[in-house]
């Protein structure tokens, strides 16, 4: 199944380079991949995959290891942001 992986801020490092211009790569994933299998898959640090996003809506950490990716979703990630 095909779903978009977006990466924000300092995990757009982890897309390729041509991804990155757009900050979005498309998965070709197993039925049933879990948001937390993507996040391991790609190798990003999870202690940075802070705000995660489907389709615009906030998944809690809490529910990242169980829930399941449908084809042609958006999965978007954020690290924490600091400012000031």
């Amino acid at each position: 199944m095909k779903v978009t992986l977006k990466l924000y801020a300092t995990l757009s490092d982890h897309l390729p380079d041509a991804a990155r211009k757009t900050n979005a790569v498309e998965l070709d994933l197993h039925p049933g991949t879990s948001i937390a299998q993507v996040i391991e898959r790609e190798n990003l640090p999870r202690k940075l995959c802070h705000l995660v996003l489907i389709d615009g809506v906030f998944i809690p950490p809490a529910e990242r290891a169980t829930r399941a990716l449908v084809e042609g979703e958006t999965l978007a990630i954020w690290p924490p942001i600091a400012g000031g």
